[in-house]
């Protein structure tokens, strides 16, 4: 038999709402309470949904008897908020990136522990069906030695004052990459370029670099006319493409490839491009389900999972070192060496 849960969510802006209806369509789970400084944003909801709670003051949610809360409030405030439901004995899922440094990261899985608590980070792209038959791929060898791998996450706008499009887009793709590779990068190379708000960037680019060779970009940009989010897998085999904005082909395996033989010569191969299918489940839905397992096995079994958090500690080491970079008005460069990762 299950246990009913309940849940309050800090934060109704953009991902608020989405996950507060993730969880509502989730068996024995209900979202009771919803908190946000702008009253305006909860008087729609007030409306619609009396069995609702909503509150302008954060306190009472970690006053109340939920059993989980939801952090969806901009990134400066994660780490007050988290660490504040953690000691009030809630478990906690925190929209990405988990805080705005490392060391606030690692005190905050620290803690969860300590208070055997889930603490869990929104890296909603590693519940995507599509991006889990993609690893499968390439954990069986199916595309051969993987050779690099690109990243584009690119849009006009959505631009933000308070972080950089670092900080807001390349967290998807380093989780993404770590997801697939299952191994973390030894170095990393940034450029990142402010256009249009001083000090904030817009544009960037990232290398990163492991010790068997392979290689990864990710491109992140707010100043793009066309919607992008593609992952390219390169194999010596075969190679692989995940298009996050192509529902009715969202992976395609391409047959294709170059070879050089005894000759100096370079010969390629062009074969068959296969479409799987796939069976599509909203990966948030997913991920919300997850949050209430976790919840749910720490109850029965009295565990704690801490570890989720830390596969949002990687994408913050990356972050991190790219604020860095900003050290003029219009761009910054750093190369850094990331053995100890």
């Amino acid at each position: 038999m299950q246990i009913d849960l309940s849940f309050g969510v800090i934060g109704w802006g953009y991902w608020g709402p989405k996950i507060a209806r993730n969880l509502d369509s989730l068996p024995q789970a209900k979202v009771t309470m919803v908190a946000d400084l702008d009253a305006r944003r909860l008087a729609p909801l007030s409306m619609k949904h009396s069995g609702i709670q909503t509150t302008t003051q954060i306190e009472d949610v970690f006053r109340s008897e939920v059993d989980g809360v939801v952090i969806a409030t901009p990134v400066r405030t994660h780490y007050q908020l988290a660490k504040q439901a953690l000691l009030q004995g809630k478990h906690v899922l925190v929209e990405k990136p988990l805080t705005a440094n490392v060391a606030e990261a690692e005190e905050l899985v620290a803690l969860a522990q300590e208070q055997r608590r889930i603490l869990m980070v929104g890296h909603t792209f590693e519940y995507s069906p599509a991006v889990n038959e993609l690893r499968k791929l390439i954990q069986r060898g199916e595309l051969g030695k993987i050779y690099s791998i690109e990243a584009e996450r690119l849009n006009l706008g959505l631009f933000r004052n308070d972080i950089n499009v670092i900080w807001d887009l390349a967290p998807h793709d380093v989780s993404i990459l770590l997801y697939l590779l299952g191994k973390r990068p030894v170095q990393v190379e940034v450029q990142a370029h402010a256009h249009l708000q001083r000090h904030i960037h817009d544009i960037a680019h990232l290398n990163l670099g492991f010790t068997d060779g392979m290689t990864a970009h990710i491109h992140v940009s707010w100043l793009h006319p066309c919607k992008i989010r593609r992952v390219t897998v390169i194999g010596d085999a075969r190679m692989a493409v995940y298009d996050d904005t192509n529902p009715a082909e969202m992976l395609k395996i391409y047959n294709k490839g170059a070879d050089v033989h005894a000759d100096p010569g370079v010969s390629y191969r062009f074969g068959e491009v296969t479409i799987p299918y796939i069976d599509w489940i909203e990966p948030l839905h997913l991920e919300c389900e997850d949050f209430a397992t976790a919840i749910r096995t720490s109850l029965v079994h009295c565990t704690y999972r801490g570890d989720a958090a830390k596969s949002d500690l990687e994408p913050l080491h990356l972050s991190a070192t790219a604020r860095c970079a900003s050290r003029g008005p219009n761009k910054g460069t750093l190369s850094t060496s990331a053995h100890n990762w």
